[in-house]
């Protein structure tokens, strides 16, 4: 049996890919969020200042059994990046009526908004490992991400 993790802001976590084949690496962050980092590697790494420079790929909020469970382990820690320390908004979308929101993570709130607002905005969904795997391995095949197929009709790539 696996022993439980803790969600520790600033660790990071390696995320194998392919059952193993590569792996990428993300940075827990405030708020459930995680960034993952624009970095694969055939071999995992034991020096994490490689990452302090490399581009984020894309941040989103992921469930925490992801780490209790250890789907993803915890192989190290850096300081959170300025730019982490700043959360985004997100979008809402209600297809039922069209409308758009703005979702304000470090508050909660909740706003309407356009769709003009809404672009090159997250989604504001809660993502599970498999999810978050399967949107690395369409980055680096350069294809759209299958758990995207409502935000690529409203904001079409």
């Amino acid at each position: 049996m696996k022993k439980a993790q803790r969600y520790t802001i600033g660790a990071i976590v390696e995320i194998p890919i392919n059952k193993g084949e590569y792996f990428c690496y993300g940075q827990l962050l405030d708020h459930g969020e995680c960034a993952v980092f624009d970095y694969r590697t055939r071999f995992p790494i034991d020096s994490f200042s490689v990452l302090e420079d490399v581009p984020t790929l894309f941040r989103v909020a992921i469930y925490r059994q992801i780490i209790s469970q250890r789907d993803w382990v915890k192989v190290g820690a850096l300081p959170i990046r300025q730019e982490y320390k700043v959360f985004p908004d997100q979008y809402i979308y209600h297809e039922w009526d069209q409308s758009f929101y703005l979702y304000k993570i470090e508050t909660g709130e909740i706003i309407p908004a356009t769709k003009e607002q809404c672009y090159g905005l997250e989604c504001c969904m809660v993502w599970d490992s498999n999810h978050v795997e399967d949107r690395i391995v369409a980055h680096y095949d350069n294809e759209p991400c299958p758990w995207l197929k409502e935000h690529y009709k409203l904001f079409p790539i």
